[in-house]
C-alpha cells in the first residue's frame, strides 16, 4: 500500500489518486484533528464528484473512500509501505528532518518520495542510508484533475527507482516525465516562470492590461497548449522542426533579443496587476474558494474530455 505522509490538500489529493487506482493508502499527520478533517474533506470531494460524474477509477467513492486509512505514529504508519510521498510544507529542514526520520525506520525496498515543487534532490536526500531509493515525484497542484508528475532523480537515485516510480505514477492515471537530472525549478516551473516573466514586462510597459494579458493564454496559446505542447506546435505549424527553423529563426531571435531583464515582482506593478486581478476575483476567502472550484470544475471537464479524445 502507499503511505502519505501530512493531510494538506497536495496529500488529501494523492490519497485521492491513488485511492482511485485501487490502491490502499495511509495518511500520516502528527494531529488526529488533521487527519481527521482531512478524511471529511475527502468523503465529501469524493461525494461530489461521484454526483457530477468526475470521479476517477472504476469502483464507487464508498468503495475508494474504504481504502484510505490514518495514523499518527510515523513508525505504524510506515509498517508494509512500498511507496512513501511526503507532502509537509515547502521547507528544506523540516522536510530532512522527515527523511532523516524515515532513513531510520524503512527497509531496503521502500520508495522514498517527495512532492516538492522546488527543492532540488540533492539538498534533500544527500547523506540518507536509502539515498538510492530516493526521488522527488512533483506534482502539479491539483494532481486530481492536472495528471502531469515531473519525477526527479537524485544524483545517486538508483535507475530501478525512476523506472518504479514512473510505472506506478502510469498505473494510476497521471502522466509522469523523466527529468535525467535535476536543475532549478524543474521543467514545469521553469517554462512557468519564462511565461509569467514576458507576461510582467509586458503589463510593466504599458503594451497590453492585466486582464487582456490572461485571455491571449486562456483563449489563444493555452488552447492549443492543452493538447500538444510547443515543440510539436512548431512540428505542425511547418513542414516539420526543420522547416519550421528554416522559416521563423530569424524573426524569433529577433523577438527574443528584445526581452527584457527578469523582473523585480515588486512596486508599482505589483499594484497595477493586483488590482485588475482584485476587480475580477476579490481577495477575500469566498471569493478566491468560489474561483478555484471554478477552476477545478473547468480542469475536471477537460480532463474528461481529452480522455475521451484519447480513446477516440
Amino acid at each position: 500500500y502507499f503511505f502519505f505522509l501530512f493531510s494538506g490538500l497536495i496529500g488529501r489529493s494523492w490519497a485521492m489518486v491513488f485511492a482511485a487506482g485501487g490502491f490502499k493508502v495511509k495518511l500520516h499527520d502528527i494531529a488526529q484533528q488533521q487527519l481527521t478533517s482531512a478524511l471529511e474533506d475527502i468523503r465529501k470531494q469524493m461525494k461530489e464528484m461521484e454526483k457530477s460524474g468526475f470521479l476517477k477509477g472504476s469502483a464507487s467513492a464508498e468503495q475508494q473512500f474504504a481504502l484510505i486509512s490514518v495514523c499518527t505514529d510515523l513508525k505504524a504508519a510506515v509498517e508494509g509501505a512500498t511507496f512513501i510521498q511526503e507532502c509537509t510544507p515547502e521547507n528544506l529542514e523540516l522536510k530532512k528532518k522527515i527523511f532523516g526520520q524515515l532513513d531510520l525506520i524503512v527497509d531496503d525496498n521502500v520508495i522514498l518520495s517527495s512532492s516538492t515543487s522546488c527543492l532540488l534532490p540533492s539538498k534533500l536526500f544527500t547523506g540518507l542510508k536509502h539515498v538510492k531509493q530516493c526521488i522527488v515525484s512533483h506534482p502539479v497542484n491539483p494532481p486530481y484533475f492536472v495528471p502531469l508528475v515531473e519525477i526527479v532523480p537524485h544524483p545517486e537515485t538508483d535507475p530501478s527507482t525512476t523506472e518504479r516510480t514512473y510505472a506506478l505514477m502510469k498505473k494510476i492515471g497521471q502522466s509522469p516525465v523523466k527529468l535525467n537530472r535535476e536543475i532549478e525549478g524543474f521543467v514545469l516551473n521553469r517554462l512557468q516562470y519564462a511565461v509569467i516573466s514576458e507576461a510582467w514586462r509586458l503589463v510593466g510597459e504599458g503594451v497590453i492590461s492585466p486582464t487582456d494579458l490572461d485571455l491571449v493564454m486562456s483563449d489563444g496559446l493555452g488552447l492549443r497548449y492543452a493538447f500538444i505542447g510547443p515543440l510539436e506546435t512548431m512540428h505542425l505549424n511547418a513542414e516539420g522542426i526543420a522547416n519550421y527553423c528554416e522559416r521563423y529563426s530569424e524573426g524569433m531571435r529577433l523577438v527574443l533579443n528584445t526581452f527584457g531583464p527578469v523582473p523585480e515582482f515588486s512596486g508599482e506593478i505589483v499594484q497595477k496587476v493586483n488590482q485588475a486581478m482584485s476587480e475580477k476575483i476579490p481577495v477575500v476567502p469566498k471569493a478566491l474558494d468560489a474561483r478555484r472550484k471554478w477552476r477545478d470544475d473547468c480542469l475536471s471537464g477537460l480532463a474528461k474530455l481529452k480522455s475521451q479524445m484519447k480513446s477516440n
